[in-house]
């Protein structure tokens, strides 16, 4: 009986770490659209969502789901965001180190570093993104294409272009002092 009880208390632990995991990552969805695909018999229906997942520590990624349900093609979204995470490198004051651009599609989004305080200026998808990986002020403006999807994967990748101060140190052979 003591074994049977030594099983459940670590079936336990190994549940309560799984939903500790699990709630280390937020989970947004930006876009839910209702997709046809026309088939011999007539149109299908399925449902496409595009979800951000970030821990608002640095990591963030976009994912896209379809399924024929809209809890189905969520749940997909999310894991094809983890699959697609990025780390993003922050400052002291929860900014990004310095001015990035990033292209997805047509979409075109031009982040800035801001001051203390200043919070997250940008909108939709783009705030989204920025908000899930943690940055607390910065400038954001869309340009371009006014897709979610371009626009998410347009942040994301001016969120990977950004290096930090001892990455650009490294790379030049100089001390850190010295960029300064």
């Amino acid at each position: 009986m003591a074994e049977e009880k030594d099983k459940k208390q670590s079936s336990r632990r190994r549940n309560n770490r799984r939903t500790e995991k699990e709630s280390e990552w937020q989970e947004r969805v930006v876009q839910i659209r209702r997709v046809t695909k026309v088939v011999k018999g007539g149109k299908k229906l399925s449902f496409r969502a595009i979800v951000i997942v970030g821990n608002e520590r640095g990591q963030v990624g976009v994912g896209v789901g379809k399924a024929s349900d809209v809890i189905g093609a969520v749940r997909k979204g999310v894991a094809d965001g983890k699959k697609h995470l990025v780390n993003v490198p922050l400052t002291r004051d929860q900014s990004i180190p310095h001015p990035s651009t990033g292209e997805g599609g047509a979409a075109q989004v031009l982040i800035r570093p801001a001051a203390p305080g200043t919070g997250v200026i940008a909108g939709g998808a783009v705030r989204t993104v920025l908000e899930l990986a943690g940055v607390k002020n910065v400038l954001a403006k869309r340009l371009g294409s006014k897709s979610p999807l371009n626009n998410a994967r347009a942040a994301l990748e001016a969120l990977s272009s950004l290096r930090t101060f001892q990455e650009v140190a490294q790379s030049r052979d100089i001390p850190v002092e010295q960029l300064y």
